[in-house]
């Protein structure tokens, strides 16, 4: 362990005047060794100074930790994703600049953090080696997720916001999800929601509002770097959970990389986003990636590039690579009788519920963004009447399904626009039914029914790493809302934001030979 010196609130300059600022730690007695870049909105000291600052300077790295426009003494305004990019580039030039600079660094984090990586990835060749934590090159489609939007998570972080232009910033992230809960259940238009939680307007909510469905516009090709990933020649390391927020997209920058040629890492554990139990794990393994790809030490890494928890299972197993190799995607139907098996459905008439938006399906559990978003009972959510429960017979042996997961629903609605949200539980011998993973998709009229009105509609759902136990059921659950991790349908295409009536939806569920409504598990 080195002693280190610390000096704080170095002020780096940006291309349009603006000052940022940085701690740079460093080991005593060290001379140009490599450095590790953190850019943080959350501020430089507490935990993000003690672990990464003096946790890292400790193994023989300079630490850069500094704070990102507007907030925490960085000069500018907080504009969220926006300006990762051009910052993140003005502090690398400014590194190179500097007497202490070895010629290579190293970049680390997690959330925003990770953002902050891949916004600057693919242009600078000196970066050798990335560790990135439950995030992605690009946030949008976790914003919309299947098409709708996340609300409760996309408000959470914009009231947390609200902290990080003060030194407030810690204090917010307690207070964030109660308020955020408390707005929602208000019954407001979205476009209000944010004055309710945060007590004034907040630019970034409302910019996620207007640009809601968007994919090329000049808003969002300026914060979504997923194109770039292909491009990236550092070394990169993930890790991430099962049940956050950002995992389907961090899975899909890995197979962007493995497409390129690259090999990263990739470790899946029994996590949510907040879950403070990443963050041992996610250090240790960044320590040994910076200093096998930084000092040439490799004696720490794994030998095989991919580890996963399987949950149910309870154990860590090592793969060559995502998705696991020698699995099976499976279709378990959904039957008459609301069941669930992999034979074909027989002829049958389809399932109907219907939705009101003014009294919404809720949610129980599943990804959010701060929050524990562990798996829980669901039987108090199946037991309502808007929605459809399929269950299998009792499985005689244990069934590990692990990767990616959808669904292909057969659906004939009364409305063009409205919401499928499809979740996969856990049915343990005494009933208790705990979810695994879920997923949504929002119908438009752009999704073409045929001559009979029924849609063939697919669902991803959040990727899995589970063993169904023997003596234990697999269930899907088919309902139209998941209130509020997403907000309610109205049934009306208006925009989001807006008020204006609120129509219920007629909603129907095929399950026969010409319209086999199936979940796709992939089994090892």
């Amino acid at each position: 362990m080195s002693r280190i010196t610390v000096r704080r609130d170095l002020p780096v300059p940006m291309h349009d005047g603006v000052t940022l600022l940085a701690d740079l730690y460093s080991p005593v007695g060290v001379s140009r060794p490599p450095t590790i870049l953190i850019r943080s909105p959350y501020g430089r000291g507490g935990m993000i100074g003690w672990m990464y600052g003096k946790g890292f300077a400790r193994q023989g790295f300079q630490v850069v930790v500094q704070s990102c426009r507007g907030g925490f003494g960085s000069g500018g305004l907080l504009d969220p994703l926006g300006d990762e990019h051009e910052d993140g580039l003005a502090t690398v030039a400014w590194m190179r600049a500097q007497p202490w600079y070895g010629g290579s660094f190293a970049m680390h984090g997690p959330s925003y953090l990770g953002f902050t990586q891949w916004a600057i990835a693919a242009e600078t060749p000196d970066l050798r080696a990335m560790a990135t934590q439950v995030t992605a090159s690009s946030f949008r489609e976790a914003a919309y997720v299947g098409g709708a939007f996340a609300l409760e998570s996309s408000l959470i972080w914009t009231t947390l916001t609200a902290g990080m232009e003060s030194r407030i910033g810690g204090a917010s992230a307690l207070l964030a999800p109660r308020r955020t809960r408390r707005a929602v259940l208000s019954g407001r238009p979205l476009g209000e929601l944010d004055r309710l939680s945060a007590g004034r307007p907040l630019p970034f909510f409302q910019d996620l509002l207007a640009h809601h469905g968007e994919v090329a516009s000049p808003y969002w090709r300026k914060r979504d770097f997923s194109a770039s990933v292909e491009r990236v020649a550092a070394e990169v390391t993930m890790t991430g959970g099962w049940y956050d927020v950002f995992l389907p997209w961090q899975l899909k920058d890995y197979a962007a990389m493995r497409a390129a040629g690259r090999q990263p890492y990739l470790t899946i554990g029994p996590w949510y986003h907040a879950d403070v139990r990443h963050g041992r794990t996610a250090n240790a393994d960044a320590l040994a990636w910076f200093r096998a790809h930084l000092l040439g030490d490799p004696s720490g890494l794994r030998a095989e590039p991919v580890r996963i928890f399987v949950t149910g299972a309870n154990e860590w197993r090592d793969y060559p690579d995502w998705p696991v190799p020698g699995t099976r995607t499976r279709r378990w139907h959904l039957q008459p009788g609301f069941n669930l098996g992999p034979e074909g459905p027989g002829t049958s008439s389809p399932d109907r519920y219907r939705y009101d938006p003014k009294y919404p399906t809720p949610v129980l559990g599943g990804p959010v963004l701060i929050g524990n978003s562990e798996p829980r009972d669901n039987r108090r959510l199946e037991a309502r009447r808007d929605v459809l429960v399929y269950t299998s017979p009792v499985l005689t042996a244990d069934t590990d399904v692990i990767g990616p997961v959808s669904a292909e629903l057969f659906v004939r609605t009364s409305r063009e626009h409205t919401d499928l949200v499809v979740r996969v539980c856990d049915v343990r011998p005494d009933g208790v039914s705990r979810n695994v993973c879920e997923g949504v998709r929002r119908l438009t009229p752009a999704d073409v029914a045929d001559a009979d009105g029924v849609r063939r509609v697919l669902v991803e759902l959040w990727p899995i790493g589970h063993r169904f136990r023997r003596g234990h059921q697999i269930r899907v659950q088919v309902a139209s809302g998941a209130y509020p991790r997403i907000p309610r349908n109205p049934g009306t295409g208006q925009p989001l934001g807006s008020g204006g009536p609120m129509v219920a939806s007629d909603q129907e569920v095929f399950h026969d030979p010409t319209r086999p409504s199936a979940v796709l598990l992939p089994h090892q």
